[in-house]
């Protein structure tokens, strides 16, 4: 017969465990909780150290003009900087071509990067995949090398200081094209096959199963080749030399520039402002397909 007396010390063994699984595991709970704050702390200060100057240049926007240089705050507010800059400098003109010009280059880029997309990930030709190793390289080649290139050649082509010249050498993207290719790589091809059975043609297969089921893609690449365009101030400047012509960045340059505007600091943020306001205005309207493009459109082998 066994002991009695071992009973409350098997009692006693078996509360203490549980007891001590637990203390270990609201320790590492509240350890989990502190690295979490932390890096929540370091995000909102990486945050801060973006946003400030943007709030800055916001403020110091519709800040009377007296008021801007003073060293002290102030509350009062006022639109006529926005106004004042708006009617000094053609920024109507400007905001025209600039839509104009990343609109007429992302139109053209989707045409140009689904068929080649396409052609590099479906189509079966001789030396494929070597000719895609070679127009990878552009994407190694940064674009302001071929500065001189195209200028030389818009030159011979009579396309200097039109919106045509500003668009024409980025018709062709291969980053995007690398991107939709990956994509395309990834969709079944039974699909293709069962489409092929029903008598569809290439371009009817890739308008009603690639382009739809690759919307992600084109998302997060339209995003990209829109912002990058936008905010393009190398290229534009170097090409145009009216006002007619004239992007954006390339008019803020000028206005913050001019003898007029060099020292006031309200009219240069006001006219800052009117170039980032519409990317951030459509950044908050479309916020959650912009960062759902992002999350469904990962790359894989």
């Amino acid at each position: 017969m066994d002991n009695p007396l071992k009973l409350p010390l098997l009692l006693k063994k078996n509360v203490g465990k549980p007891l001590a699984d637990d203390r270990a595991l609201r320790s590492n709970r509240m350890r989990n909780r502190i690295l979490q704050m932390m890096w929540h702390g370091i995000g909102f200060g990486f945050a801060a150290l973006w946003i400030i100057p943007l709030v800055w240049v916001i403020r110091t926007a519709f800040l009377p003009k007296e008021s801007a240089i003073d060293s002290g705050w102030s509350w009062g507010w006022t639109f006529d900087n926005i106004i004042h800059v708006w009617n000094g400098a053609r920024f109507g003109q400007f905001l025209i071509n600039t839509i104009i010009v990343s609109g007429g280059v992302l139109a053209v880029q989707l045409i140009t990067l689904t068929m080649a997309a396409y052609a590099f990930a479906r189509v079966r030709f001789v030396g494929r995949d070597l000719l895609f190793m070679l127009f990878l390289v552009q994407i190694m080649v940064p674009p302001d090398i071929l500065i001189f290139s195209n200028y030389q050649v818009l030159n011979e082509m009579g396309l200097l200081d039109t919106k045509l010249g500003i668009m024409l050498p980025y018709f062709a993207s291969a980053f995007g094209v690398f991107l939709l290719r990956q994509s395309f790589k990834q969709l079944p091809y039974e699909l293709e096959e069962a489409a092929r059975m029903e008598g569809a043609s290439r371009l009817h297969i890739l308008s009603r199963i690639y382009v739809p089921l690759s919307r992600p893609v084109y998302m997060s690449f339209a995003i990209v080749s829109v912002s990058f365009h936008w905010n393009d101030f190398l290229w534009p400047l170097i090409v145009t030399n009216s006002d007619d012509n004239r992007l954006l960045t390339v008019g803020l340059a000028m206005f913050a520039k001019s003898t007029e505007s060099g020292a006031q600091w309200s009219d240069v943020s006001a006219a800052t402002l009117i170039v980032s306001a519409p990317l951030m205005i459509g950044f908050l309207l479309f916020q959650r397909q912009v960062i759902g493009s992002f999350m469904s459109s990962g790359i894989k082998g």
